[in-house]
Parts: C-alpha cells; structure tokens; sequence
C-alpha cells in the first residue's frame, strides 16, 4: 500500500489503521517489556533488586499518602497556637 492509498481512505479507513498502528506499538512495548524483565530475573541480585523496588515503591507511597491524605490543621487551632506562643513570649 503506498502513502497516497491510505490518504484517500475515508475516516473509517483512517480510524482501522490508527487502531492497528496502536496495537503494533503495544505489542512490542510489551514483547521489549516481557524481554526486560527476562532479564532481571537471570541476575543473581534479582531478590535484593526486588526488595530495594518493593522499599522505594513503598516510600512513594507514603509520599503521596502524606501529600494528598493528611488534612492540613484546622484554620482555628493554627490561630489559638500563635496566640499562646504570643502569650508566652510576652509573659501573661
């Protein structure tokens, strides 16, 4: 097929050979993928490879457990805390 055929194809045409180029590509993301992983599990440090991953993926993990989770304090005890540490520096 050359390149001028596939342009006077209608959208129906266009969309098959978009849907087909995708499924090319995730294939051989996949088969490259399967490869690498061939690969790790040949080394003979795989399980302490495995577990620095497993601590890092965990670290993330909290990362974002704190980041998106944890509730900021309430607006009004930030205030009383100022105020008392006022208090204190002032002596009352």
């Amino acid at each position: 097929m050359t390149h001028d055929a596939g342009q006077r194809g209608g959208p129906d045409r266009q969309a098959v050979l978009l849907m087909a180029g995708l499924a090319d590509l995730a294939v051989s993301t996949a088969g490259s993928a399967l490869g690498a992983v061939r690969g790790l599990l040949r080394r003979s440090d795989a399980a302490e490879l495995a577990a620095e991953a497993e601590q890092d993926l965990m670290a993330r993990g909290r990362l974002v457990l704190d980041r998106y989770a944890a509730a900021p304090p309430a607006h009004l005890e930030i205030l009383a805390r100022e105020s008392m540490a006022r208090r204190a520096a002032d002596g009352v």
